[in-house]
């Protein structure tokens, strides 16, 4: 049986995908000024949830005449609101290649029942996106949080299109260039790159998306938590604070710090600076490393943010068990938490490496890794 453990252990042994880590100048102190027991109504409510807005605009470099507004249900909610208003007034792509994206085509086809194409990619790849008729309207996720596969870029996106984008970019944003100029609603949540709480989404909307939801109705009704229309206007209070339910203020403070901590660190440039060393250092050791590979088979489009890979070595039989046990050995050692791969996924392991981590955590894991592998192939030796 294998004994010997690396020296060097992550400070912070939390890599997991979501919620994820806080950032590292985080703490509960740092909360002090949250507006609990305060209306969101008041004026030091809508105070805080417009600053929350207006960072989240000055970070993304969010156009001007973009809407941003925050909404309950994290990131799920913020994607479904976009899918329940904009969509069936023309045909639809749907794309998917892991399990979040596949949810979203469910909810087209057997929810909304529209005309919709599908598109899909087995994990590890991803739908050739310049193949689309960008003419009708396109819903995918630009970085598959279970799969460690990414859009690379936006190029294919046509700014004369006549369809509107809709775009789940959860684990993508703030870690990730999004080319604002080619999405037409976009969504995200705190929880992911930002480490915020949970429970609250961003839905972020063109010009041309307000437009459709001005000048058209879906067939379906609308609960009252998806509506952003009244009259035939968009309800612009959505998008200055006054949020449809009512939001934790204690959460919004804890978005806020973490929007001052990314400001403070140098923004946006900073933010994907962080999450990109993280990957690499992992990508690095697997170019090294025998017996484990990315997910993503194509290099341009391996996420930065949830890192996927797969064990390779012939002596393992039982994919998924292994990887389970490896997880567990490094989470009984205090090592690595919540790393095993998404239930619909491969088996293997997801490791987050969005701009909360610290690249020296990531680099202290790895040996670890090496560490459980070894231990468990020892184990299953020894048993068999």
């Amino acid at each position: 049986m294998v004994t010997n453990t690396p020296a060097a252990r992550p400070v912070n042994p939390r890599f997991s995908s979501g919620p994820c880590a806080k950032p590292p100048t985080w703490s509960l102190e740092k909360l002090a000024d949250a507006a609990l027991g305060r209306s969101h109504r008041a004026d030091i409510g809508k105070t805080k949830l417009k600053a929350a807005i207006d960072g989240t605009r000055d970070l993304l470099g969010v156009p001007a005449d973009y809407r941003i507004g925050i909404v309950p249900a994290s990131d799920t909610g913020a994607f479904e609101m976009a899918m329940w208003n904009l969509l069936g007034e023309r045909p639809v792509h749907m794309v998917a290649w892991e399990s979040f994206g596949a949810g979203w085509v469910t909810d087209a086809v057997k929810q909304l029942k529209i005309e919709a194409e599908v598109h899909t990619a087995d994990y590890g790849h991803i739908v050739d996106m310049a193949a689309l008729n960008y003419d009708n309207d396109v819903c995918f996720t630009w970085n598959g949080t279970t799969s460690g596969v990414r859009v690379p870029t936006g190029d294919v996106i046509p700014a004369d299109r006549a369809g509107l984008t809709l775009c789940d970019a959860t684990s993508a944003a703030f870690a990730q260039d999004l080319p604002w100029e080619k999405l037409d609603a976009t969504t995200f949540s705190w929880q992911k790159v930002m480490g915020g709480e949970a429970a609250h989404g961003m839905l972020i909307l063109s010009p041309r998306a307000v437009e459709r939801l001005e000048s058209y109705v879906p067939d379906w009704p609308l609960p009252k938590i998806f509506r952003l229309t009244k009259g035939g206007k968009l309800i612009e209070g959505i998008f200055s604070g006054a949020t449809i339910n009512t939001p934790s203020m204690l959460a919004v403070e804890d978005y806020l710090f973490a929007l001052n901590w990314a400001r403070e660190i140098g923004g946006l440039p900073a933010l994907m600076a962080r999450a990109d060393a993280n990957a690499q250092a992992i990508f690095d050791f697997v170019d090294a490393t025998p017996w484990i590979e990315n997910l993503a088979v194509d290099p341009r489009t391996r996420s930065n943010t949830s890192v996927c890979l797969k064990f390779t070595d012939s002596r393992i039989t039982d994919g998924a068990g292994f990887a389970k046990a490896v997880a567990r050995r490094l989470e009984a050692e205090g090592i690595a938490l919540d790393i095993g791969a998404y239930r619909d996924a491969p088996p293997g392991l997801r490791i987050w490496c969005g701009a909360t981590i610290e690249t020296s955590d990531i680099r202290a894991l790895l040996p670890w890794l090496s560490w459980a592998f070894d231990a468990e192939i020892a184990a299953r030796s020894e048993a068999a």
